[in-house]
């Protein structure tokens, strides 16, 4: 199983005092070295984090293949299309949100999503849609051409979190905090279930399957056991991991654990 690690939040560490450093384009070869198979990285329209510069200096320079997520906009698929990463995840946003909350609906929205894909196309860069894990929105990612689906792992994460970390922060996706043990635990094989399925049926359907979100080094080995899955994208985790440990270290503990 592959690791992408996204560095975005050596970014948000940059942007919380705006200034130079740390530089999220440092991290290019030391994840290379630690064993990383590719760089993920989310250019988001109000760019509060990674900026155009960013982008563009990381695609340029970087040793890995480079994941480009991105929305749906116009303006932002014009630049992923002149920066030309190896790929891009299309993923929803909202300005709002702290951090992307759910997949692409790329139901309601599938004129502005093929258009996206067939322009991504053009410019000869492979497209992952960031779906949730259900199956009708799966089968239409293939029918639209994508190569890639990332399933989300969300709901996951926060049942796993609720369930043994204890953590009374835990994002509001799941709000009933009080639910009994048990009831959790049911929650939580029936989220897995849904994740074996949907990765199941992408692959069924010829796509390639990465999945990513809420993942950490608590949570993660229960996802790789999910066969059909290919591809990990993990960042804040190995990130605020690397705060003690150094980003290499924490960057080749996070591939100790997914390998299979």
């Amino acid at each position: 199983m592959k690791l992408g690690v996204n560095i975005d939040h050596i970014a948000v560490l940059r942007e919380a005092r705006k200034i130079n450093d740390p530089d999220p384009a440092d991290a290019l070869g030391i994840v290379k070295r630690a064993g990383g198979d590719q760089i993920t990285i989310h250019l988001r329209e109000d760019r509060r984090h990674i900026h155009d510069e960013d982008a563009a200096r990381i695609v340029a320079a970087s040793a890995l293949p480079v994941n480009l997520e991105c929305s749906i906009d116009e303006e932002i698929i014009d630049i992923v299309c002149t920066l030309k990463p190896l790929r891009a995840t299309l993923v929803p946003e909202r300005r709002e949100e702290v951090t992307t909350e759910g997949g692409l609906d790329i139901i309601k929205y599938e004129e502005r999503t093929l258009s996206a894909i067939e322009k991504l196309h053009a410019h000869e860069i492979e497209v992952s849609l960031f779906v949730d894990p259900d199956l009708e929105i799966i089968t239409r990612a293939d029918a639209l051409g994508a190569e890639w689906v990332e399933l989300h792992t969300g709901s996951y994460a926060n049942i796993h979190a609720m369930l043994y970390s204890n953590l009374s922060r835990t994002h509001h996706a799941i709000a009933d905090l009080d639910l009994p043990r048990h009831t959790l635990q049911t929650k939580l094989e029936e989220s897995l279930t849904t994740l074996l399925s949907a990765a199941d049926h992408a692959k069924s359907l010829g796509l390639k399957v990465a999945a990513g979100h809420g993942l950490n080094y608590h949570n993660v080995e229960e996802i790789v056991k999910i066969k059909a899955i290919e591809e990990l994208n993990i960042g804040q985790s190995i990130v605020a991991r690397s705060v003690f440990t150094g980003l290499e270290q924490a960057v080749r503990e996070m591939k100790a654990l997914i390998r299979r």
